[in-house]
């Protein structure tokens, strides 16, 4: 249907893919940029016969050729708005700009105004070629993501090290890259270290460490190590190609406000068209004005029917924030939900990987009768055989160095509870209060420091042996460092209303809420829950943004008025499943993200009101009589060329 439609309308349709769309981007050269607008050619013809035109005309050489010389570049300049201007009114039934130019350039030449038609066909092709140049410029600021990527890798085989295409690795290859060198591939380094520049992919402005397991981008710049690395995906799945694709699709989707534009221009059109008709029908007929006079201000009036500024005033706006927010590691889905975030003034956030590290990290010893030093290793000893996340927080405790001296034996995991085993000899028990508790052994000693623990929303793990209570170990999900700083940030911006979301236990919740200084909170809720209590707030909040980690959140972010899924870097289901995607693990890049969409809307809404004010001023020309045909034109043009410019100004809004 939509392939019929479009030759109908006279353009031919080519399927793309994935890979041919990525080649295509990288393709297209300034050059190629220039040449391929289709309005280059009017343009260079219309604006030579005027010059030449122009230049007999003030010499008055050759006055006899004069007329034929601005017909032959009108009717050159003409071609391409005719075609296409037939083309819509035959198939779509409508007229649009580039018939109502024509109708006006033919009425010029009809009243002989030959060369004010051929200045309109000029000014006219040179707009709209400064338009389209204009506008794919902006579209194509994605290529940066791309244009340095190598075409070819250094690959281990049993030949020795060759060279490969990009496009020709298989999974599990192993590519070598050398200091100084762009990562052409996503996979795991199997050998060596070094810092990462992945500025590309995550709009982080440090350099990452990466080391042995670690998972390196494409796209992204290894420092100074040699890296040995496991071909992970193919190169038309990597996150660099999914964040282009994705822009790319982005920047064709319709805002709200752009919906409403094209809307409010099929009416406006006809409207203006039924002016037009009244300028030339009303003096003419029934005042008695002179002919020629107003049957020129009615063609004026149809270039000033031309919407163009209008239409553009938005897209131009959408695709430059788009463009720029990806080079800054926020890729947003569309049009659609960058307006819809400029306008949210509460956000909700899950709390557990988002707010929070999403990781239990050691916070309190307190020692009893031994050293934190010994507290440690030896909670750490019997943790050493277990496989829980609490086990592995206090294993990874490296604020002591540990040395795992002692002999262990007969160790029992009492799964919920905790463990028991021998150590030199020596039975020692480690768990919650009530595993401890249970192995009758008495806690009142410490019950204060077990309840205030608590009351701050820690986990307390005790450690005993048979005679008794040797220590208190306190663990939590540590807030992450930019949590409190990015609160602060939304709140000074503007937003009103931040609400945390966790399935996590009230003393936790609340805990967390009052650090951040969170408005509102909900603990213990299910992921169904979460999208439930995101529907009130919608309703309480008249819209609502939440941000999550893009895969257990799931049900909360689709119910968003906007989902933001965080730490999207690699991970296919965030980019896919959110509206916002925040490509670092990093809270930091969300104020960006709504700065760049306030800007956006207000962007939007200057041009909206640029495009009407100014159009709705040369209208007026028409009452006194003063509205000519190149003011029509320039004014169109030059509107457009400042909306585009304004929309531009977008590409270079700052982190």
């Amino acid at each position: 249907m939509v392939v019929k439609e479009v030759h109908d309308l006279g353009y031919s349709i080519t399927e793309i893919d994935e890979a041919a769309l990525l080649e295509s981007l990288l393709s297209v050269s300034p050059k190629e940029l220039l040449l391929n607008n289709p309005y280059f050619i009017p343009t260079i013809l219309a604006g030579f016969a005027l010059v030449v035109g122009l230049f007999m005309l003030f010499t008055k050489t050759h006055n006899s050729y004069i007329a034929y010389v601005f017909v032959i570049g009108i009717l050159l300049g003409l071609i391409l708005p005719a075609k296409n201007g037939f083309t819509t009114l035959i198939k779509v039934k409508q007229l649009d700009m580039n018939a109502l130019m024509t109708i006006a350039v033919l009425g010029a030449m009809y009243i002989g105004q030959l060369e004010e038609a051929l200045v309109v066909v000029f000014l006219f092709a040179a707009g709209n070629f400064l338009q389209i140049y204009t506008f794919d410029k902006t579209r194509l600021s994605i290529r940066s993501l791309i244009e340095n990527t190598p075409k070819e890798a250094t690959v281990i085989s049993p030949d020795g090290l060759i060279s490969k295409l990009v496009q020709d690795l298989a999974i599990n290859d192993v590519v070598v890259v050398k200091p100084g060198e762009i990562i052409p591939i996503d996979g795991t380094v199997l050998s060596g270290a070094s810092s990462i520049n992945q500025a590309p992919i995550t709009g982080e402005s440090i350099p990452v460490f990466k080391e042995t397991g670690s998972t390196v981008y494409a796209g992204t710049a290894n420092e100074y190590g040699s890296l040995e690395i496991r071909v992970d995906k193919l190169s038309t799945d990597t996150t660099l190609s999914k964040i282009i694709i994705m822009v790319e699709e982005a920047q064709d989707q319709k805002a709200t406000s752009q919906q409403l534009i094209d809307k409010f221009a099929s009416v406006y059109t006809p409207i203006v068209i039924f002016l037009a008709l009244m300028v030339a029908v009303i003096p003419i007929y029934l005042l008695n004005q002179p002919k020629d006079l107003w049957l020129y201000q009615a063609f004026a009036v149809l270039l000033v029917a031309c919407p163009c500024a209008l239409i553009i005033s938005t897209p131009v706006s959408i695709v430059s924030a788009i463009g720029n927010a990806a080079k800054n590691g926020v890729l947003i889905k569309g049009g659609i939900y960058l307006e819809e975030l400029g306008k949210i003034k509460a956000i909700a956030f899950d709390k557990t990987g988002t707010l929070t590290e999403g990781k239990p990290r050691v916070t309190d010893l307190h020692p009893l009768n031994i050293s934190p030093t010994r507290l440690i290793e030896l909670s750490a000893l019997m943790e050493s055989r277990s496989e829980h996340p609490i086990a592995k927080a206090i294993m990874e405790y490296n604020d002591y160095k540990l040395n795992f001296r002692d002999i262990i034996d007969n160790f029992i995991a009492v799964p919920g509870k905790g463990a028991k085993a021998t150590i030199n000899g020596e039975r020692h028990y480690i768990g919650s209060p009530r595993f401890i508790t249970e192995n009758n052994l008495d806690l009142s000693a410490v019950q204060g420091v077990i309840d205030s623990y608590s009351e701050e929303g820690k986990t307390v793990i005790a450690l005993a042996n048979e005679a008794e209570i040797l220590g208190i170990i306190a663990i939590a999900d540590s807030l992450r460092d930019e949590s409190l700083a990015t609160i602060k940030s939304l709140k000074t911006s503007g937003i009103d209303h931040v609400i945390m979301l966790t399935g996590d236990n009230y003393k936790v919740a609340q805990n967390i809420a009052n650090h951040i200084a969170a408005d509102n909170f909900a603990a213990e809720l299910l992921p169904e829950e979460k999208a439930q209590k995101m529907s009130e707030l919608i309703t309480e909040y008249n819209g609502v943004a939440m941000v999550g980690d893009g895969i257990n959140d799931a049900p909360a972010l689709a119910t968003a008025t906007v989902g933001i899924a965080m730490g999207g870097a690699g991970t296919g289901a965030a980019i896919e499943t959110s509206d916002i995607t925040l490509m670092s693990d990093n809270l930091g890049k969300l104020p960006f993200a709504i700065k760049l969409s306030r800007k956006t809307v207000r962007t939007i809404k200057q041009n909206i009101t640029i495009s009407l004010l100014i159009k709705t001023f040369i209208l007026l020309l028409v009452i006194p009589g003063l509205l000519t045909m190149w003011l029509a034109v320039i004014a169109d043009v030059g509107t457009s060329m400042l909306v585009t410019l304004n929309g531009m100004r977008l590409l270079y809004v700052k982190d």
